[in-house]
């Protein structure tokens, strides 16, 4: 799974969704996901994406991973009382915005690369469409 070995701060704010990605373009691939809505992925589900990805694209071509989860989220122990501060880290995210390319791939054939991106976009909490680079 993908985690940040080092960071500034232990514990972040949770913030907003607002906006539209930058990272709108597919830059190293053939074929991407494109994020239709606004979210947040865990680094378990990119993780889980990526695999589903790989056992296609193995050998036949390459697999971009776009996104990253640098954002910690926090939970508190089970019946724990109030007070006492924040909680632990959990788990990473990564937020996701409108348009943003979430995976890359390049080396198959236009079929193959769209029933692969639309079985690894199961995976995802967010709703993705599959684009090539020439849309």
């Amino acid at each position: 799974m993908l985690i940040p070995k080092r960071v500034k701060f232990r514990r972040q704010h949770r913030g907003r969704f607002k906006g539209v990605s930058t990272a709108t373009t597919i830059a190293f691939g053939d074929y991407g996901l494109i994020a239709v809505e606004s979210g947040r992925v865990t680094s378990r589900q990119i993780e889980a994406t990526r695999r589903s990805l790989i056992r296609y694209v193995r050998r036949t071509g390459k697999l971009w991973i776009r996104i990253y989860p640098d954002r910690p989220i926090t939970e508190r122990a089970a019946e724990s009382r109030m007070g006492s501060g924040k909680g632990k880290v959990a788990y990473w995210v990564a937020i996701v915005k409108l348009g943003a390319v979430l995976f890359e791939v390049s080396g198959l054939a236009r079929t193959g690369a769209c029933k692969v991106l639309k079985l690894a976009s199961y995976k995802l909490p967010i709703k993705v469409n599959v684009r090539s680079k020439k849309e």
